[in-house]
């Protein structure tokens, strides 16, 4: 087992993980692991990341992490671009990023391996390149990482919320206003510990929102993300009252299309590029799942209101 580093705190008053991310060149994500396994320690006991620190804090932390067996497996994957540091990906959906308890195999991480061999370690060794997620059942564009210094670069635009993230959704209902914003705090449900929910403990989450196009039962929405938290859009489309179409999870039961998933599909994202700093924008075409259901849509609207249809006089 590697020895510990230690840091002697000068200054009180920032976060545990923050001090870590800052002082030892690891991201946020990476001191959590550090910390669920026990490789962080604070004058020798466990704490937690939000813990504040104090000067004359003695920090220490071993750079272990689980092992995990992520072997490459060649499997298809959509390149939207790459460089020597970046690959920007359209992920299918009912694609898991990472492996996880009993997935394995099958995952976005295994059709990397294959596919580029060597990534970003700054994840772990578990999300080799995965700088963000997206659900499993959530299709779109994705950036992975293939070196350390690229995966911090953009670990730190997430931090700091320069990354623009915009999501199409298809909604149950139409939303009543044409845009708007959601502003909460998402966290844990209390009464099943596999979702979140709108929660007044929970943390930030900004989202904001614009209807694209309306149907009779449903209306087609761009969502622009100003936070990350797990299941955002998802979470907050339920809260609105209108879930999106094919979520199980926090919308109907029963669904009255055939879908193996939810209609939400992430569609550009902007970012700097970790190497360059130009400003960079990709966007990932609707899947024809997504596109055939807005086409059955459309004639269904098309047949409710006859092209020669005159208004009374």
């Amino acid at each position: 087992m590697p020895d510990a580093t230690e840091f002697t705190v000068r200054e009180s008053g920032e976060r545990l993980d923050v001090f870590l991310s800052r002082v030892a060149g690891k991201t946020r994500s990476q001191i959590a692991r550090y910390n669920d396994d026990g490789n962080v320690l604070v004058n020798g006991e466990r704490g937690k990341c939000g813990r504040i620190l104090k000067a004359g804090d003695i920090v220490s932390f071993t750079a272990e992490e689980r092992a995990v067996n992520a072997l490459p497996e060649e499997l298809p994957l959509d390149i939207l671009y790459e460089d020597d540091d970046i690959a920007v990906l359209n992920k299918r959906q009912g694609m898991s990023v990472h492996p996880g308890a009993g997935n394995a195999s099958g995952t976005l991480v295994n059709a990397l391996l294959w596919r580029f061999g060597s990534l970003s370690e700054a994840g772990g060794q578990s999300r080799p390149g995965i700088v963000h997620r997206l659900d499993k059942d959530t299709s779109g564009v994705l950036v992975v990482a293939k070196n350390d210094r690229a995966h911090l670069a953009l670990s730190a635009q997430w931090s700091s919320r320069q990354v623009r993230k915009i999501y199409l959704a298809l909604l149950e209902g139409n939303l009543r206003d044409d845009e708007g914003k959601v502003c909460t705090c998402i966290g844990r449900s209390t009464r099943d510990r596999k979702k979140m929910a709108v929660l007044p403990q929970g943390k930030e989450a900004i989202t904001l929102y614009r209807v694209c196009e309306r149907f009779a039962a449903n209306c087609l929405a761009e969502f622009d993300i100003r936070t990350g938290r797990t299941h955002q859009i998802r979470v907050h489309a339920q809260y609105l009252g209108h879930p999106v179409v094919g979520d199980k999870t926090y919308g109907y039961a029963k669904q009255k299309f055939a879908l193996n998933g939810q209609l939400l599909h992430a569609y550009k994202i902007t970012f700097l590029h970790p190497a360059t700093g130009e400003e960079k924008t990709f966007c990932a075409p609707l899947p024809d799942y997504f596109e055939n259901v807005l086409k059955k849509l459309r004639n269904q609207k098309e047949k409710e209101v006859p092209c020669d249809s005159k208004p009374q006089s």
